[in-house]
């Protein structure tokens, strides 16, 4: 085979493999809200995160900070509008919408490299709490921080 060939052949490979899950990672069993926090920025400079000033010594805390989702009005209501925002977003699926707490996965269209986004009412500050994070790789290029802004403006929330 020339290496010609080689070359043309695997950006095909690379994308069937994407196509086929080999690029989605695996679920994180640590989700979820303790103790009013949601998980910590990731190690890598691939996740944002609302709650970033909760944990001032880790290495990613300062680059993954991202306003939370101010709400007026019912947290409850606003979080069923969260929800309805992200059920109507390509490639994105609700795994789990329960009072006060939303997790979601969202993929990337051509390698679907899956992201785990999650949100928690935090009806004493009026805010929605957020979390986006990639479940592999090293950085995102911008993508969880451009996700979140999407939502923000898309479910009419302020920062």
């Amino acid at each position: 085979m020339s290496l010609l060939a080689v070359v043309l052949l695997l950006p095909v490979l690379v994308v069937l493999a994407g196509q086929l899950g080999a690029f989605g990672g695996t679920p994180p069993t640590d989700l979820g809200v303790r103790d009013g926090r949601l998980k910590a920025p990731s190690a890598t400079p691939n996740s944002v995160t609302s709650q970033a000033a909760l944990w001032p010594q880790h290495p990613m805390a300062a680059r993954a900070a991202i306003a939370p989702l101010r709400y007026s009005g019912d947290g409850r209501a606003a979080m069923r509008r969260l929800a309805d925002t992200l059920r109507a977003m390509e490639r994105t699926t609700v795994v789990s919408d329960e009072p006060g707490y939303l997790y979601a996965q969202c993929r990337t269209k051509l390698l679907r490299f899956t992201d785990d986004v999650e949100f928690w009412l935090d009806e004493p500050a009026g805010v929605i709490q957020v979390r986006s994070a990639s479940r592999i790789g090293h950085g995102d290029r911008g993508v969880n921080r451009a996700r979140v802004e999407a939502i923000r403006q898309q479910a009419g929330f302020g920062a």
